[in-house]
C-alpha cells in the first residue's frame, strides 16, 4: 500500500458515497487507475463494508448506553454460550470482549429509559452465566469517529 492508497482510504473513510471521478481527481489519478486501487482496496480486505451512519435522534434510539458484564468464570463453553445468546438481541450494536475487571463491554442503544430497562430485564439479565452488569449511559458525546488514521 503507497500513499496514493492510504489517501484512497481516508476519502472513503470521510465520505463514501463519492464517485470514481470525484476520488480521482483528489488523488491525481484518472478514474480507470483510481477504480482499479479502489477495487484491490477491497478485494484485499482494506475496505469491509460501506455503511450510512443514522442519527441517533430521528431514528427514535437516543440513548446510548455502555455496559460492563462480568462472567462467573472464563470457560470456553461459557464464553461461546455468552456471544451466541447476545449475537441476536437488536439492542446491542456492538460487544467486545476485553481484558480488565470485566469480560465484555456491550454498546447498546435504545429509545428511552423504560426501553433499557426492559432490556436489561428481558433479555440481557437472563443469559445464564453473568455475574455482574454495571451499565454507564453517555450524557453528551464530544466526539466520535468512524475513521481510522492513516
Amino acid at each position: 500500500m503507497d500513499e496514493i492508497d492510504k489517501k484512497i482510504l481516508r476519502i472513503l473513510q470521510e465520505n463514501a458515497k463519492q464517485n470514481t471521478k470525484e476520488i480521482a481527481q483528489q488523488v491525481g489519478l484518472t478514474i480507470s487507475p483510481t477504480f482499479e486501487r479502489i477495487r484491490k482496496l477491497e478485494q484485499q480486505g482494506y475496505v469491509k463494508a460501506y455503511v450510512a451512519l443514522l442519527d441517533e435522534e430521528k431514528i427514535g434510539k437516543p440513548i446510548l448506553a455502555y455496559c460492563q458484564v462480568s462472567l462467573f468464570k472464563h470457560s470456553k463453553a461459557l464464553l461461546e454460550s455468552f456471544k451466541e445468546a447476545i449475537a441476536d438481541i437488536p439492542e446491542i450494536m456492538e460487544c467486545l470482549h476485553v481484558s480488565g475487571n470485566y469480560d465484555f463491554l456491550l454498546k447498546v442503544s435504545v429509545k428511552n429509559i423504560d426501553a433499557y430497562q426492559q432490556f436489561a430485564v428481558d433479555k440481557l439479565s437472563v443469559i445464564e452465566g453473568i455475574s455482574h452488569i454495571q451499565t454507564s449511559f453517555v450524557m453528551e458525546t464530544l466526539k466520535r469517529s468512524t475513521a481510522y488514521r492513516l
